[in-house]
């Protein structure tokens, strides 16, 4: 295998399972980036330090002027691949990786924004610095024209400007430029005490707070030798599930209405809502914010709050099966979810499509099964795997994973370890560098972390799959018409606070 040499050489790396780390020079970093690709991994996560960060090459300790960090997941684990650039008196520059995996690109420009180290790669454009002028890519030709939509937009959702090239109402293309409430969050976890950056971790994209608190604890726990106990892992489970189905569900019901049934989103809707009491009556919160913590869990559950929510999650995964009948069977919905938005297996492989899409496109990885932590090890999590690529295949990813997330629920509510919730946490010494990587609901949430001196965070780079599926929604378009955007954009309800950090 191409990427074997690499993982022999390299060493572990703490938090995630199966994670090891990697130091290579210019020419090493193009070639484990070929392998990578070779070998069907996928990339995960860039970015970049600057001096000033304490940026040093993990393998020698040596100062470094900048360094440029890269994740792949192969199968056999993540891989973090370290190419330290060297103090120079031309700014810091790189290989750039955009024709190995495509989604570099905007990783790449996004860290250049924030830490000014450039790539090769010749798109210089700005992501995050919205000063600068944009230049959208133009489609020529007779009676095309563009429609301009955002970047606000009615309502509540966060803003995103999407430029559509269109004849009569059938697009060519779109482009998507987001990165407009470029929030700090980067430089905000360096103000912050490690013990305490869970709560930061928790808001990077609000519908993923559990997901990206465990990933961030997971790094932390790692770095500071902690081991976590039985039942607060088994918590962390159920609530990572909680917040898996409660996001299909609300999905769904969103789906069927921009279908034009508007009956699924009552039904769906009325689903979601009695969820998130039962949450809040088991965990004190509608949404899992900060119930994850270093060490454990900040709430327990009770054996009768336990056997509550496991009630409400059966009663609601059988209600879910069978509005699925009810969707499956209806011509009008059945004849807008078919064939729109495709996105075929080749094309979402060589885009590095993630998650919940990918899944839909025929590509099996699923983090729960194919590097699991504990305690999936133990639950033998079955895949939902679709082969369609269309709207379709991604509401029957959303259902599968519905109904599989109600069956580990009931398994993990009914049999908690009887153990501790928490356990006290260390802060790790100054340098210590730990990785998380959690499977979110939209997909793999990875969490980089290394600590500064006196329990303090030198960086902190929190990562959501989004990044890599913005630039698929682009492709699943085309050949649409425009009026199904809002259909197949839904249909990959991808973040726009998880990209704009």
């Amino acid at each position: 295998m191409p990427m074997r040499r690499w993982w022999d050489r390299a060493h572990p790396v703490v938090g995630a399972p199966g994670a090891r780390g990697l130091g290579v020079g210019r020419e090493e970093w193009v070639q484990v980036a070929r392998d990578a690709a070779a070998s069907g991994g996928a990339l995960l996560s860039l970015w970049t330090t600057q001096e000033g960060e304490g940026t040093r090459d993990r393998l020698t300790d040596s100062p470094a002027e900048a360094a440029v960090y890269c994740a792949y997941l192969t199968d056999r684990g993540v891989l973090i691949v370290e190419l330290a650039l060297p103090s120079a008196a031309e700014p810091a520059m790189y290989p750039g990786l955009e024709a190995l995996f495509p989604a570099a690109s905007r990783l790449q420009r996004a860290a250049f924004d924030l830490s000014g180290v450039r790539s090769s790669d010749p798109d210089a454009r700005p992501w995050l610095n919205h000063e600068r002028p944009y230049d959208f890519i133009r489609v020529d030709g007779e009676g095309v024209h563009e429609i301009a939509v955002g970047p606000v937009h009615a309502g509540t959702i966060e803003p995103g400007h999407f430029r559509f090239s269109v004849v009569g109402e059938k697009v060519l293309r779109l482009e998507a430029h987001l990165g407009y409430v470029h929030k700090g969050l980067e430089r905000r976890f360096c103000g912050l005490p490690i013990l305490e950056g869970h709560r930061l971790a928790a808001r990077v994209s609000g519908d993923s707070a559990v997901a990206f608190s465990w990933a961030y604890c997971q790094a932390l726990e790692g770095m500071s030798g902690c081991t976590v106990p039985q039942r607060a892992l088994w918590l962390r489970a159920a609530c990572l599930e909680l917040e898996r189905l409660a996001n299909h569900l609300g999905d769904l019901g969103a789906l069927g209405n921009d279908a034009g049934f508007a009956f699924g989103l009552a039904q769906f809707s009325r689903l979601k809502e009695d969820l998130l009491r039962a949450m809040s009556a088991a965990f004190g919160r509608r949404y899992l914010f900060d119930i994850v913590v270093p060490g454990g869990m900040a709430v327990d559950l009770p054996q009768e709050a336990a056997e509550a929510l496991a009630d409400t999650v059966r009663a609601v995964c059988a209600e879910a099966s069978e509005l699925r009948g009810i969707y499956d069977e209806h011509e009008g919905v059945r004849d807008r979810f078919t064939g729109a938005g495709c996105l075929d297996a080749s094309l979402a492989a060589r885009l590095g499509v993630l998650g919940l899409v990918g899944r839909a496109s025929g590509l099996g990885r699923d983090l729960r099964a194919d590097v699991p932590c504990p305690p999936y090890t133990g639950l033998q999590v079955a895949k939902a795997v679709q082969q369609g690529g269309d709207v379709a295949a991604r509401v029957a990813v959303r259902f599968d994973e519905a109904r599989e997330s109600g069956r580990l629920l009931l398994q993990l509510l009914s049999a908690l370890p009887q153990a501790e919730r928490a356990v006290a946490v260390e802060p790790p010494a100054d340098g210590a560098f730990g990785v998380g990587l959690i499977e979110g609901w939209r997909g793999p949430v990875l969490v980089a972390l290394q600590a500064g001196p006196q329990g303090s965070i030198r960086r902190c780079h929190p990562h959501d799959p989004s990044w890599q599926n913005w630039p698929a929604l682009e492709y699943a378009i085309m050949g649409n018409i425009v009026p199904d955007f809002p259909l197949i954009n839904k249909s990959f309800n991808l973040a726009y606070s998880g990209v704009d950090l």
